[in-house]
Parts: C-alpha cells; structure tokens; sequence
C-alpha cells in the first residue's frame, strides 16, 4: 500500500486513507471485483482514482451524472492528472477525438455515460485502449430493484466481455440488501465481494418537523440555527420563490436548478460555497460532487420520491463531523400530493401509447423508419400542439425508454467547447484576421490548455471580460473563424433528445410489460409508502429506521433525532424538570463537573437524571467534553 499511500499524498496532500477506502483500494489493486458501500462524502472518487494512479493504463468510469463527469475531469486536470468525458449531446467528431486520445494520448481516466456504451463507434475504441478498472458509479442505477434504475446500465456487462481480464469497481451511496446482490450479479462480478461502510452519522439529528405552515416554520428553524443550509423543492419555480421569500426576510439565499445557465450555476453555487449566501434553494439536481463540510442543516420543504433519495441528500449536511440536521417538513396535503406522484410517474398504457403516436407525428417519423435517428426534442412546444402536461409526457418518454423504444435524454447540460483545426505554426502565418479576431485567438490561448489536440470547455462571458470585447462579439467572432475552419466551435445549447432505439411502430403494438410497467410501479408505490411512514412514526429512533432500511442493524438509538429527544423528555417527568434544571445550570454555572459529582450534589436518582442529561445533551443546553459536563454558550449567555 505504499504506492498508494504515495499517490494519495502527492496529488491529494492526504497522509492516510479514510473509513474503508483502503480496504476498496486493495480490494480493486489486486484485480478482484470489488462492490463498495460509502455514505454521501465518504470519498468515492478516492477508491478508483488512487489504484488508477498505480497502474498502468486507463481507468473506465461510468456514471449517468454528466454535471459530476465535468467536474470530476476538471479536478483531475488541475491535478496534473489527464482525464477526458464522452457523454451525449457531443459531435460526432469530438467524440472519436476523444476516443483517440485515449487510445494513443496517455491519459489515465475516461468518464463516460452508460449510453455511450452501446455505440459501434466506442466498442471498436475500447478494444485498443488499455483499460486497467472498469469503475461503475451510481451502481444502484443497475437494479430494477433501485430507486433510479436506468435501462442503459443492463448493457454494462457486454463491456466485461470485451474487456474480460479487468476487474470490476461497483460504487453506490444507497442500496438496501436487495440491489446489492442484484448489482453483482448484473455485473457478473466472479464471486460476491462487498465493502461497507456504516450509514450512521452520529452528528447528524434526522428530524421530522409536523407543520401547515411551511414558509413560516422555514424562517423560524433558519433563525434558530447558525450556519450554511440547503433547502430542497420538488419543482424549478419553487426555488425561486423560496430564495426570495427568504431575502424578503433577511436571510441571503440564492437557487439552483438545471435549467440554468451553466455561468449562472457556477456563480451562485461559489456565493453559497464562499458563504456569501448562507441558503442554496434547489431542485435535486444540486449537491452532487459539492464537498462544503460545514453545511449545518439540510431541509426538505417537500417530499423526495424515497428513502435513498432523503437519506443522500440529508447526508449533504454536517460532513465536518459537528452537529448538525436534516429536517423534513410534513404536512396532511402532502399525502395527498405523494400519491398524485405516482399517477404522474405512471400514467395509463393508452396515454403512453398516444404519446408514442404523437412524437412520431411530431418528427414527422414514417412507419418502418428511425431507428438510430436522433431529434433535440422541444418540450414545450410539443405539449403545446398535443395539449399535454410536461410531467406525464416526460414519465412516458421513460417508460418507453425503459421497454427499448426510444432512448430519451432529458435536458442536457452542453458547454460551449472548441478545438484548433490549424496546427500553432500555420495559426501564426494566417494576416486575415482583423484586430478583434487576433485579439480573441490570443486571448483564448492564454486562457485554456491543449486546443490543438482535444476540445476545450470555454466560456464566452469570460472571454469577453479578458479580451475587452463584448458577449455578442466573441459569439460573431467564432462563428466566423469556425466557418474559416480555424477552429471547431459548438455553442452551448440545453435541449433534451429522442434517439429512436427500433424503427417506428404501430401504437397498437407497443408491449409495456409487467416488468417495465407493473413491477416498476409497484416499486415505486412502495418507496412512496416508506417515506411516508418514516415521516409519520413518532415512536422509533429515526437514525435506526434509516439504518434498517439499508439492512444496516443498531442497537443503539441515536438520542438526538426528534423522536429521541421526546422520549427522553416523556422519561423525564415535567416536575423533575422543573426542581432538577435550574439546579444543574446553577451548579454548571460555577464551575463544571462530571455525572457523579452531579449526583452527588443533587441528591437524586441516577435513572432520572440521566434521563434529564440526555435531553439537555440532545438539546445541546449543556455539553459533554472528556468526561466534564459544561453549560453551552447559549444559556450561559442567558444566565
């Protein structure tokens, strides 16, 4: 393990491994197929890129995040570390770039999306690459079982038998009993081989908060409780009302969702990280890959569609180890809405079939024609002309993905990108160029690395701010110098696809079986039940009921979750309240002391004492500290 410990230090600054990462590590190093189980921020990314490091060759990542891809090949390459992506919505011809550069250019890690998988031109790719691990991010995605399962995960597989020598690395924040052994068999891992690590965060207090009355509820838990939040809302336009609700009520907060622009993401997700504002309002499309340690509570005003979807971005809160929360608001409508969900997830076959029969009117589809065929897919204007709702025909467009159809990619995020079509020397004989367009070149070359080998991820706005021209000339200016063939320039642009996987059919003759329908569907009724009951139990530690969903056991209960804290205060009789606290902050305020130097001067029951102890401890009116028993800043501030 010393290389490892060598290559962690040198490009990460760590002296040593955390949790089970070097158990995964050395698992993986001597080519065993490996399945890892790590909590949100328990170092995934470590796991496969440390063993890469060592050997030689190429590491295989496959993920469905295309947002985690950028930012993961963005981190390695300020690293020093060569890494590239391929993921859908890229040319053609930067895709086989790319690919190329695998092959001959010495990189050590290709992120891809699991579609990219099945195309002629990558599996003739692959072969002449010399691929070291496959890893398989968001492994869970690969279990019908899962609470995101993605078709295009199934044909993973066909890659181990092209690649039959190299071991696989299955990776997953989330997965109850049930997908873990389903991930391995659908990975033909060569016998079971799984790494744990345990789900329970002892700092985090899991709390359920019962109220009719979010927005008000919102400022008051904010007002309460010091430091950076995450506030998540099932829909875009609520992230925008929640962030200036709470400006309105001087609480800074900005908000997130995927339908921004790129530069804006990037903007409000560095205010929020450099804590110029203290709330980030979002969709879940927020919090992957962002690693902010002193996140003190985490707050869904609405229900996430299950357990491993709440329990993974709960765990977003409290990474420094101090206490924090995750709280969930509850409300009766939100019954209501749950199982409305699931209508919208699942509507009726003779809807799905009608959409299918309207998208092909819609690109004008002849029966017989399109498979292969790719379409950017307008949303809105097709729910426009066929009188639709945007959820039910986006739950149609996956159904049909998932019984092989169509493959349809929602809203994908495609950064402006280019690429030097001219060698530097014949760059530097060209005397065309007018001032601004040499300006533009010189200034795109001080700004970014390798334009003459691969494409470059650029940003326009930036440009324009060094080169002194304007958003607008530096758009003009590459679309000219892209039509003189300087350069390949693609703008960015944000549109879903439809990619017809089969020629067109007859509606008639669309089969939706049990398992892409009624199976799914009952998966997900059952996902919606359980997140509804752990919101409506009052009697079990909720730490444990989470734990036990991911076949986890503990025996202990957490004491600080809201359940916790009403049982101890139940224990705790109102009249012990009264007589024993004030006593406890008399005798704290003078000096502090330990349980039995309390006991003593009390002179009571040690069961009921500990009782009142630990809903002071819960409640963080008092803290512990080697052995010692202290007032906190806030009620000796009172006193």
């Amino acid at each position: 393990m010393t290389d490892y410990k060598n290559i962690l230090k040198k490009y990460w600054g760590y002296d040593s491994f955390r949790g089970i990462q070097e158990d995964i590590i050395h698992s993986i190093g001597s080519g065993k197929d490996t399945l890892g189980l790590m909590p949100t921020g328990g170092g995934k990314s470590i796991t496969f890129q440390v063993p890469a490091l060592a050997m030689p060759g190429l590491c295989l990542v496959i993920t469905p995040l295309i947002a985690l891809m950028k930012d993961q090949v963005r981190n390695l390459r300020e690293r020093g570390i060569k890494a590239l992506a391929v993921y859908s919505g890229m040319t053609y011809e930067e895709i086989q770039v790319a690919l190329d550069n695998c092959i001959f250019g010495n990189y050590k890690f290709l992120y891809i999306s699991p579609e990219r998988l099945e195309t002629e031109l990558f599996r003739h790719k692959v072969r002449k690459m010399n691929i070291n691990i496959i890893t398989v991010d968001e492994s869970h995605c690969i279990s019908q079982w899962g609470y995101d399962f993605r078709p295009s995960y199934l044909r993973i597989v066909e890659i181990r038998q092209l690649l039959p020598d190299v071991p696989v690395l299955a990776l997953t924040a989330t997965a109850t009993p049930t997908v873990i052994k389903d991930i391995q068999k659908h990975l033909n891992f060569r016998e079971e081989n799984v790494f744990r690590m345990s789900f329970e965060r002892k700092n985090l207090a899991y709390i359920v908060r019962k109220t009719e009355n979010k927005p008000d509820e919102l400022i008051h838990i904010l007002n309460s409780v010091d430091g950076s939040a995450i506030v998540y809302t099932r829909n875009r336009k609520k992230t925008k009302e929640v962030a200036e609700f709470l400006n309105s009520h001087h609480i800074s907060a900005t908000y997130y969702h995927a339908g921004l622009d790129d530069t804006i993401k990037d903007q409000r997700q560095k205010s929020w990280i450099n804590e110029e504002s203290r709330v980030m309002v979002a969709t879940n499309a927020f919090g992957m890959g962002i690693d902010k340690p002193n996140v003190r509570l985490v707050i869904h005003i609405d229900f996430p569609d299950s357990i491993e979807a709440y329990f993974q971005e709960a765990g977003r809160a409290g990474r420094d180890g101090k206490k924090a929360y995750a709280i969930l608001f509850f409300a009766q409508s939100d019954k209501a809405i749950l199982k409305k969900r699931i209508n919208d997830s699942f509507p009726d076959k003779s809807y799905i079939k009608q959409v299918y029969e309207q998208i092909n009117y819609y690109f004008q589809m002849a029966m017989g024609d399109g498979k292969g065929c790719t379409y950017p897919f307008n949303m809105d204007e097709f729910c426009r002309n066929f009188k639709h709702f945007p959820i039910q025909v986006d739950s149609a467009l996956r159904i049909l993905t998932r019984a092989g159809y169509l493959d349809y990619a929602d809203e994908q995020e495609n950064t402006s990108r280019l690429i030097f079509t001219l060698q530097r020397e014949e760059l530097y004989r060209l005397h065309e160029n007018t001032p601004d367009a040499e300006n533009l070149i010189q200034t795109i070359l001080r700004s970014y690395t390798g334009l003459f080998s691969d494409y470059a991820y650029i940003n326009e706005e930036t440009l324009a701010l060094r080169s002194g021209l304007s958003s607008q000339q530096v758009y003009t200016i590459l679309v000219a110098l892209s039509q003189r063939h300087i350069i390949h320039y693609i703008p960015g642009r944000k549109t879903p696809y439809i990619t017809y996987t089969r020629e067109r059919q007859n509606s008639d003759h669309i089969v939706l079986t049990r398992e892409v329908y009624e199976d799914r569907k009952a998966a997900y009724e059952y996902r919606i039940k359980t997140i509804l009951a752990y919101a409506a139990e009052d009697r079990y530690c909720r730490s444990r009921m989470l734990l036990n969903y991911f076949g986890e056991k503990n025996e202990h209960n957490c004491a600080i979750c809201d359940v916790c804290i009403k049982l101890h205060k139940q224990k705790a009789k109102p009249e012990a309240f009264k007589q024993i606290v004030p006593a406890i902050y008399d005798i704290l305020g003078k000096s502090p002391c330990t349980s039995e130097e309390l006991i003593k001067q009390l002179n009571t029951e040690q069961a009921m004492l500990s009782d009142v102890l630990s809903y002071l401890l819960a409640e963080e009116k008092i803290i512990l500290d080697n052995g010692q028993l202290s007032l906190s800043s806030s009620i000796d501030s009172n006193r």
